[in-house]
């Protein structure tokens, strides 16, 4: 049976929005128009939210939905019951991420780990692969080949992690490993996979 939210412990926490045409994948509009690009997100997030489950059937673990845009009702009405929703809050995206995995923690999490959406190729065996990696890492990261990463998680709150960095640019990566080498942690790299944020990025 699923384990939804019912005790602490290892989380994934998925972050998505409602996908409202005009606000959903605003950087594809130009090549699939409103309507498209907040398709492709509606898929996308589907795609992900099945690859989570299969691995929440099979593991210890607990599923969480953050949304932006839209509501609680909204996103039932769209992903179905059974899930814990959690609106994203305020904020850029590092402000976000930071309060999300601050309030696991607080809630007696020992393992969270974070993905978006725009990874299509994201798989169970990925997910595990980060859980198992953080039983002797701080942190685990998902890079993406543009530059950011797919998917985040830790073994405790850094918020120094999602601070001042340049979100949606090709350095994220990059000054988040600067970030965690100066804290010292201990981390893991898991295989490089394409995220879908731009035209480019759409199969010819």
């Amino acid at each position: 049976m699923l384990k939804l939210m019912q005790r602490p412990g290892k989380r994934l926490i998925v972050f998505t929005r409602y996908p409202e045409p005009g606000r959903a994948k605003t950087r594809l509009i130009p090549a699939l128009g409103a309507e498209g690009a907040a398709d492709l997100h509606r898929r996308l997030t589907e795609r992900t939210l099945a690859t989570a489950r299969r691995l929440a059937t099979l593991r210890r673990l607990t599923l969480e939905v953050r949304y932006a845009g839209g509501d609680a009702a909204l996103m039932r009405q769209w992903l179905g019951n059974g899930l814990h929703l959690r609106a994203q809050g305020d904020g850029d995206l590092g402000s976000r991420m930071r309060e999300a995995f601050r309030e696991a923690f607080e809630e007696g999490c020992y393992g969270v780990v974070l993905i978006g959406t725009d990874c299509p190729a994201i798989a169970p065996a990925t997910l595990l692969s980060a859980f198992t990696a953080l039983g002797d890492n701080e942190l685990v990261i998902g890079p993406a080949r543009d530059g950011g990463y797919y998917l985040i998680g830790l073994r405790r709150a850094i918020p120094q992690l999602f601070e001042d960095l340049n979100w949606g640019t090709d350095s994220v990566l990059r000054h988040t490993l600067q970030i965690a080498a100066h804290l010292d942690l201990r981390y893991r790299l898991l295989e490089q996979l394409d995220d879908i944020d731009r035209p480019e990025d759409l199969p010819s």
